[in-house]
């Protein structure tokens, strides 16, 4: 008994009429809907080559030359009322092209295939894709990118899209946001090192999307890309991207403005396209080295802008006059922070007694590793 298991729904309309699925073994099969048998929904399925896969979702093959062609030696039927579980698939012994299930020629999942790098990818990989760019100045004479300055860009890339995702999220209404599984939606894989022209580097969301509702579901990082599109419109005016920035106020706002230094400390620019595989057509954005000087010197003037407000209530546990640096113990936790210069003093603070601590939160990129540092820095304070 073989089956496979839905990974995809390409096409909706009262149900899933079209679907892609994976074996055990990773094999790829497409699943079109035929008529009910003995109360159940009967699907035509074939395995497929993945390329040819990727062509039929970039609508440039037709599924009834996908499944004829794919179909030839082996094809399958199957009933299911419910695609969350193993389908088993049974193999038939007539020819396919007389079988009455197979489609009407001509139909496609995109009436217009594109040439556009980034839709493309999108389409055929059913994915949302990210294509960026930049220009250092070791590329100019040489395809190249040094390493530091690539793990760096890429870094704070996707430490902006996260805190987009994060943003877009607290508009929805609870029972919106109860419907999402955030672990790991905001993530990306590098899926293609580099293109030829400038450095190119191509990544896609790292979480198989939710297409089960329709073809028209876009994934949901979508919303934090979308977001990022808002900070990247008026490059050319700092005000503007000032007043937008005040909006976004927070750990977006800072990752913003960490990309912003970061172009400028490296000589450099950034260029980026974006599209869902539902896309007509994918946007874009770019700023240049020029664009972000100007920037940077506007943005960096509004004090704690790349910061969020956290409030803290817990037992004081140390302070290092040395340093600045203090330690509360909150829910069995201990936090550690700062204080700056000019900052509350910690004088008079009993250890063991409880406090709340009023804090603002920076985050930044640690050099060479990627990952985010977190810090606090004290505020204000008073008895609890």
């Amino acid at each position: 008994m073989k089956t496979v298991l839905h990974t995809a729904t390409l096409f909706y309309y009262d149900g899933p009429q079209v679907f892609e699925a994976r074996d055990s073994i990773g094999g790829h099969y497409v699943a079109l809907l035929g008529d009910l048998h003995e109360g159940k929904d009967r699907y035509l399925v074939v395995g497929v080559a993945p390329e040819r896969l990727r062509q039929f979702r970039s609508g440039r093959l037709d599924l009834r030359s996908l499944m004829v062609e794919s179909g030839k030696e082996e094809w399958y039927l199957a009933a299911t009322n419910d695609l969350s579980q193993p389908l088993v698939i049974e193999p038939q012994r007539t020819r396919l092209v007389d079988s009455g299930f197979l489609p009407d020629d001509g139909l496609v999942l995109h009436d217009h295939p594109t040439d556009e790098v980034t839709l493309r990818e999108a389409r055929e990989r059913n994915r949302l894709v990210l294509e960026v760019s930049t220009d250092p100045p070791e590329a100019a004479d040489d395809h190249r990118i040094r390493l530091n300055t690539l793990v760096g860009l890429l870094s704070r890339i996707q430490m902006m899209v996260k805190y987009a995702y994060r943003a877009a999220l607290k508009e929805l209404s609870d029972s919106g946001r109860s419907s999402i599984d955030e672990t790991g939606a905001h993530l990306l894989d590098v899926v293609v090192p580099a293109a030829a022209g400038s450095f190119r580097v191509l990544l896609e969301e790292a979480r198989l999307p939710n297409r089960t509702l329709d073809l028209f579901h876009h994934s949901e990082l979508t919303r934090a890309l979308k977001r990022v599109d808002a900070l990247f419109e008026h490059v050319s005016s700092p005000p503007q991207t000032l007043a937008t920035l005040k909006e976004n106020r927070g750990h977006l706002a800072g990752a913003y403005l960490g990309i912003l230094r970061f172009l400028v400390e490296n000589r450099t620019s950034l260029r980026y396209s974006w599209a869902d595989p539902t896309f007509a057509a994918p946007s874009s954005h770019a700023v240049s080295e020029s664009e972000a000087g100007p920037l940077v010197e506007v943005l960096s003037r509004v004090a704690n802008l790349g910061a969020e407000s956290v409030v803290l209530l817990g037992n004081f546990i140390k302070f290092d006059r040395g340093t600045g640096g203090w330690g509360l113990l909150v829910e069995g936790r201990k936090l550690s922070g700062k204080i700056k210069e000019g900052g509350p003093s910690l004088d008079g603070l009993v250890v063991g007694d409880r406090y709340r601590f009023s804090c603002v939160e920076e985050v930044a990129i640690i050099e060479g590793t990627g990952r985010e540092s977190h810090t606090l820095y004290l505020n204000a304070h008073e008895p609890a």
